[in-house]
């Protein structure tokens, strides 16, 4: 897992109601549990509404870029939306999760 005080990429999604987001859920989170296990993404998970997501990744933009396009959650259901990645320095804690 690459942390230490690199920087991480955070993706941040938004949600609407759309019931292919939901359907389309299972092998997404399949996704990311793969690439948790390969030290890509350090975490991730829904906010408390559910009106979106947080993930934190530890691989480099051009990865990010890759990851993202893989995955058709991303890019093409109903309901998601990518709404802002960025690089997250942080100075307190840690992401050793």
């Amino acid at each position: 897992m690459a942390w230490k005080g690199d920087p991480v990429l955070v993706v941040e999604l938004t949600f609407t109601p759309a019931p292919e987001r939901l359907a389309a859920r299972p092998a997404h989170r399949e996704a990311l549990s793969r690439l948790h296990a390969e030290g890509k993404l350090l975490a991730a998970g829904p906010w408390a509404d559910d009106r979106g997501a947080m993930l934190l990744f530890a691989v480099g933009r051009a990865e990010l870029e890759e990851i993202l396009e893989a995955d058709p959650y991303y890019r093409s259901t109903p309901g998601v939306e990518v709404r802002a990645v960025r690089e997250w320095a942080p100075v307190v804690g840690g992401c050793g999760m």
